[in-house]
């Protein structure tokens, strides 16, 4: 608890700050992405799943802040021993972060603070809160590629499905890379690695970007999260597959 209160703290802070600078710089620009996707089956397979995501970003002249609301839930239809029919629950996950970076003096480096939170019911870690600093830097940029690294120390909190609560220090690395294949379709590809002292956790996303119009795209995306250390009855790696809409504005 005393992680989840330290993580909700900066994240009140990098909002509260990045509205502050809002107020005395009128020349503020935000980018935001509403994605929603859904699913359903019938037939011998009957079921529905429905994933959806917020991400905002707000460049400003020294800061360049991003705030990501996402959730995942999947529902099946099955049989209980009486043979009746019964909807369960087998997927419930949500993310909440906030990360502020302020630009450095050279062209792509910055400083940041990054929080986030995670809840996923089924998943081997039940919740999970990091609170980290860490350095960015753009290493590599052409007429249509750009690949971005950051790298840091952090603090995290997690509840195993047992019910065990896990806490130490970490050291992260991520990269994001993009790709703009055509003036109609852009790839992307973000990795994020957390190593515990008795855990390496993982994410991964693969992403394809195809232009409706001028505000709305279709993706299609492949996402991993792994963690090393596991219970005996849950599996290391997690998958999903999706295809959403995007409306940006």
């Amino acid at each position: 608890m005393k992680s989840l209160s330290l993580a909700t703290l900066a994240l009140a802070l990098a909002i509260a700050h990045g509205g502050a600078i809002a107020r005395t710089a009128p020349e503020r620009t935000w980018n935001t992405s509403a994605e929603l996707g859904a699913i359903a089956t019938s037939g011998n397979t009957v079921g529905a799943s429905i994933t959806g995501k917020i991400d905002a970003k707000q460049e400003l002249e020294d800061w360049s802040n991003e705030y990501i609301a996402s959730a995942y839930f999947k529902e099946d239809e099955t049989h209980n021993a009486a043979g009746q029919s019964v909807r369960e629950r087998s997927g419930e996950r949500y993310l909440l972060s906030a990360k502020a970076a302020y630009k450095l003096l050279e062209e792509g480096e910055k400083m940041f603070v990054l929080g986030s939170h995670v809840g996923d019911r089924f998943g081997a870690y039940t919740s999970y809160t990091t609170l980290g600093v860490g350095h960015g830097s753009r290493w590599y940029t052409d007429q249509d590629k750009s690949l971005d690294m950051e790298i840091g120390p952090g603090y995290f909190s997690g509840r195993r499905a047992g019910g065990e609560v896990e806490r130490g220090l970490t050291i992260r690395g991520a990269a994001a890379l993009k790709w703009q294949l055509s003036d109609a379709a852009v790839f992307t590809q973000n990795l994020s690695v957390e190593r515990g002292t008795s855990n390496v956790h993982s994410m991964a996303e693969s992403a394809l970007r195809t232009k409706i119009n001028s505000t709305m795209q279709m993706k299609a995306a492949f996402s991993v999260r792994n963690d090393t250390d596991v219970p005996a009855d849950k599996k290391n790696t997690d998958t999903q597959t999706s295809v959403t809409l995007v409306y940006s504005f």
